[in-house]
């Protein structure tokens, strides 16, 4: 079994994944050595910082291995990525992969003989997902019933945050007066709708008023933020999303927590005020995505060592 996009896992592979990886979180010595002698290969096409650390760490934890591979370090630029991926499972039981497009993550799983994990691409960012849900079980001791408010724009943070939360019967409102082109998914959109736990607004604050979580992403993907090239793109996004800001003025309005997948634009979608707060559970997030990847390769390379 892949994970690609949470669009192909069930109610029943999220949850089982979730609840574990907040066992795994509370029992981390129940778990040590249960991968032993295998070999976890990461794939890196664009820069990470948690997803790299927490994937690698979780599976030292674990007992097994994990061999980092920057993509311009190898190979895949210059072959069929189908070729490259066909060997690479050779070598390791499953395959971690971020990448650009969602397009070239296809053609590599086509080829590995493993099972692939989507380490983030531009459509789908399913581990941050789940790990987003851990953190939500961890605070509030259950996952339905809670409502969650999404505000910025619709990336691939939002579309994996969608699907995972109306699977896992959590409530989410997007607040997003626009899409990142990419990301565009309308039969994602259409399946959260028919869940009834899917809501969509431009009312931010009357969102938030029963929100127990609110959650925002950048404005502008992170490998065009310091780019000038993007710079008027940049600065249209800012004048447009500024309303949308997560700030003290708006925490006065709500209860909820604050969620942010990192990293942040301090002064675009997220003041420091707020990332400082006590109400902000964003280094928490962080620390869970190694819990919920332990979980995940444990589901990927046998079902059955998870106990």
């Amino acid at each position: 079994m892949d994970l690609l996009t949470l669009k192909t896992w069930s109610p029943d592979d999220i949850l089982r994944a979730v609840e574990m990886g907040l066992v795994i979180k509370k029992n981390p010595e129940r778990y040590e050595g249960l991968l032993k002698g295998h070999t976890l290969a990461m794939l890196f096409q664009k820069t990470s910082t948690r997803t790299r650390v927490s994937f690698e760490v979780g599976m030292h934890q674990l007992g097994g291995q994990a061999v980092f591979l920057d993509w311009m370090a190898t190979n895949f630029g210059l072959a069929d990525v189908r070729d490259e991926a066909q060997v690479l499972s050779r070598y390791a039981d499953v395959i971690m992969a971020r990448m650009l497009k969602h397009e070239d993550l296809l053609r590599l799983t086509l080829g590995s003989e493993v099972p692939v994990i989507n380490g983030c691409c531009d459509r789908y960012h399913p581990c941050q997902a789940l790990g987003d849900l851990l953190s939500i079980l961890e605070v509030r001791g259950k996952l339905a019933g809670t409502h969650v408010v999404y505000a910025g724009i619709w990336n691939n943070v939002c579309n994996s945050l969608v699907t995972a939360c109306t699977k896992a019967g959590v409530r989410i409102t997007a607040v997003t007066p626009e899409i990142n082109k990419p990301s565009a998914d309308p039969e994602l959109v259409k399946a959260a709708r028919a869940t009834g736990l899917f809501e969509e607004t431009l009312d931010l604050e009357t969102a938030v008023a029963d929100a127990d979580f609110l959650y925002t992403d950048t404005w502008i993907d992170m490998e065009f933020f310091n780019n000038p090239e993007f710079a008027e793109e940049k600065e249209r996004r800012a004048k447009l999303f500024m309303p949308y800001q997560i700030n003290g003025d708006l925490l006065k309005k709500t209860d909820a927590y604050v969620m942010h997948c990192l990293p942040a634009h301090k002064g675009y979608e997220v003041t420091d005020e707020v990332m400082a707060s006590e109400r902000c559970i964003a280094v928490d997030q962080a620390e869970n995505r190694m819990h919920i990847q332990k979980a995940v390769l444990l589901q990927m390379i046998g079902p059955e060592r998870i106990t």
